[in-house]
């Protein structure tokens, strides 16, 4: 575990370095551009080729969609307990997340005509769902619950299938639950590229969405403007911010809870009031280290990209977590502090507050989504929300009376810029 302190002369600097850790890597950048390029060359031919090189998937593009049939008998083969926990989940992402959902709206400016916005859904949205050894079935729910919500009329979801060509139960019960019909079973680069690109067999889509690693990160990154993208949500990452109030066996158990996800580029934060708290949850993470099944893994992330910061107030932890924008940020604080620093904290994605409030709640089903940004993209994304399933429209409506009183202010306008047909254009109306 390498630690640093606030006072050191040079903590700017070293923070600045660990953050940087988070940028993708040139061999990564070439190499995600170099597939999304072969995509949208070769297209099917393409995709089957990547499925097998990188999941050792055997592919033809007759088997990329799965059928609906499939998802229907994964949910009559899951267990009762879990597609009670599936339902639970939805329920709450859906009361949550409804309450976002954008109006349309009209009033009368100030010259008497009508404005408004009015809010349409995206037409054809394609949702990535990472798979393979990890599954992560909550992100059906954090993504095609929203589309659904905003009336998306077409949602196409990709994730990876194993060595056979299968997807695990869990998550095609969890699509067959949100009432998706489209599915493709193949993902990494090429499954951004068939979506920003299409091929014979994949219609493109106009926006995507969803959490992945480096390589999928970076492919949402070359392919936007081709299509819209989400945010940025890759590798995960957390800050603890704690001070004596804070249960040190919590802490630890929640640093490993996001450092388990193990490939390597996640970041993991601890920012606490004295050195004896970090001593204490450093001895407790490796107690419970040894507690849980991928521990290996585990430990790769905590050696690399762990980081633990002794701060002097708590105003000081306020301003790291700003300049850091942790996708998760949890106060293991006292209760006037949480206040204080919940106030102050404007950059995370999602903040858990108190000592009773794990990432994991979030990351399951508190209620909003788990797609956040990450790699301190936080300070100009949110986290994935109804609103983001929709395009916005304005609305402006002008008869004789309004427009006579809105010439002047063009006129001016038109003189200032140079530009005189704009002016007549409004002038020749009244």
């Amino acid at each position: 575990m390498r630690t640093l302190h606030h006072s050191s002369k040079t903590f700017a600097d070293d923070i600045a370095l660990f953050c940087r850790g988070s940028v993708v890597p040139k061999e990564i950048s070439d190499s995600v551009a170099a597939i999304l390029a072969d995509v949208r060359h070769r297209g099917d031919e393409a995709v089957s080729y990547y499925a097998a090189k990188f999941d050792s998937a055997k592919l033809r593009a007759r088997d990329f969609p799965v059928k609906v049939t499939d998802l229907a008998a994964a949910a009559k083969r899951l267990p009762a307990a879990e597609l009670r926990a599936l339902k639970a989940a939805r329920d709450s992402i859906i009361d949550f997340n409804s309450r976002g959902l954008p109006a349309n709206w009209t009033a009368k400016n100030k010259h008497g005509a009508l404005v408004g916005e009015k809010f349409d859904p995206i037409r054809r949205v394609g949702l990535y769902v990472p798979g393979g050894q990890v599954p992560l079935v909550s992100t059906v729910l954090m993504t095609v619950t929203l589309a659904k919500i905003a009336g998306c009329p077409e949602i196409a979801v990709f994730t990876p299938s194993n060595s056979d060509g299968k997807v695990a139960d869990g998550l095609l019960a969890a699509l067959h639950l949100s009432g998706v019909t489209e599915v493709y079973r193949f993902g990494g680069v090429q499954a951004i590229g068939a979506m920003a690109y299409g091929t014979t067999t994949i219609r493109p889509v106009d926006k995507v969405y969803g959490p992945g690693n480096a390589y999928v990160c970076e492919a949402k990154r070359q392919v936007f403007g081709t299509v819209g993208v989400d945010s940025l949500p890759g590798p995960s990452e957390v800050m603890i911010i704690a001070d004596d109030t804070a249960n040190v066996s919590f802490a630890a158990a929640d640093l490993l809870a996001q450092a388990e996800h193990g490939s390597g580029r996640e970041k993991i934060y601890l920012l606490a009031t004295s050195a004896a708290i970090i001593d204490a949850i450093n001895v407790e993470l490796r107690t419970q280290l040894q507690l849980i099944t991928r521990s290996e893994k585990t430990q790769r992330v905590l050696q690399d990209g762990f980081l633990a910061i002794e701060v002097k107030s708590l105003e000081q932890a306020a301003d790291i977590a700003n300049y850091v924008a942790p996708e998760h940020l949890e106060l293991l604080v006292n209760d006037t502090a949480a206040k204080k620093l919940t106030d102050a904290i404007t950059t995370a994605g999602a903040i858990m507050i108190g000592n009773h409030t794990p990432t994991a709640l979030g990351d399951f089903t508190a209620g909003p989504s788990h797609v956040l940004p990450t790699g301190r993209a936080g300070r100009f994304f949110s986290g994935l929300r109804v609103a983001d399933f929709q395009r916005r429209t304005s609305i402006v409506r002008y008869d004789k009376a309004s427009v006579k009183k809105g010439e002047p202010i063009v006129a001016a306008f038109a003189a200032m810029e140079k530009l005189d047909a704009h002016g007549r254009s409004v002038r020749i109306r009244t």
